[in-house]
């Protein structure tokens, strides 16, 4: 007898649109850390049905970016609802430790082939500072690792740093904020690239070293002394405005 499989539902796609647009605005800070989210807010402002967009939450809470919001009065009682989960410095200094562990077998592998990395990797890096654009410094700073971890050819490497890239974008939306740690970035990624293209393996991994230390010394930082200036478990819940989203209206 042949097993009978449940019905998918018929809006993956939408829902894994909608997942990718909010975690892109979480990553850049559109979406703030402690931010009140809502179902209806967010349909609203990119012209969805409610469906994707709580299929997609629903994977946003599952993947530790949004959690259930503090409990609070309204018009009907007591509420609770979402937030987008604020950031932990502990747990992004353990995310960056294992991905500058990943980035040196990388760094490493990739110098001992000689491999040169498509210029465009950096010109779009910097293209992106020049404009400003935070989204696409973060896109550029994923491009740039992930053409090292190919060259390092051990898939592998990939594989496992992708798990954690999602987090890693986040953290590096909050640290992007900063417009003084944005060139220097792309100074860092420039010496890997042509140490990683001479073959000098010693050379790359001690770039890449430093490289993963100051972001994630320099981020700690300012993660640090952004909560001792709030003062408080987590900043204060406002509504996001519908503006914030714009651009993103996808299909019914």
């Amino acid at each position: 007898m042949t097993a009978r499989l449940l019905k998918l539902d018929t809006t993956p796609d939408l829902a894994d649109q909608v997942y990718r647009v909010l975690l892109d605005a979480i990553s850049a800070g559109t979406l703030q850390p402690g931010q009140r989210i809502t179902q209806d807010e967010l349909a609203e402002q990119l012209a969805v049905s409610r469906q994707p967009v709580m299929q997609a939450l629903r994977l946003l809470k599952k993947d530790g970016f949004v959690q259930d919001a503090p409990l609070t009065s309204g018009p009907a009682g007591r509420s609770r609802g979402l937030q987008v989960t604020p950031l932990d410095p502990t747990w992004i200094a353990q995310v960056n430790e294992v991905r500058g562990a990943l980035d040196g077998l990388a760094v490493r592998l990739a110098a001992e082939r000689r491999t040169p990395l498509d210029p465009a990797l950096l010109a779009n890096g910097r293209a992106a500072v020049k404009r400003g654009d935070i989204k696409a410094m973060i896109d550029a700073d994923l491009a740039f690792h992930t053409a090292l971890y190919r060259a390092a050819q051990n898939p592998l490497i990939e594989q496992s740093a992708l798990l954690h890239w999602h987090h890693i974008r986040r953290a590096m939306g909050e640290a992007l904020q900063s417009a003084m740690l944005r060139e220097p970035v792309w100074d860092e990624h420039e010496a890997i690239a042509k140490a990683v293209a001479r073959g000098d393996v010693a050379r790359a991994d001690a770039l890449m070293r430093e490289h993963s230390s100051r972001a994630s010394t320099t981020l700690g930082e300012q993660m640090t002394a952004r909560a001792r200036a709030n003062d408080t478990p987590s900043p204060p819940a406002r509504k996001a405005h519908p503006r914030q989203l714009r651009g993103h209206r996808l299909p019914r």
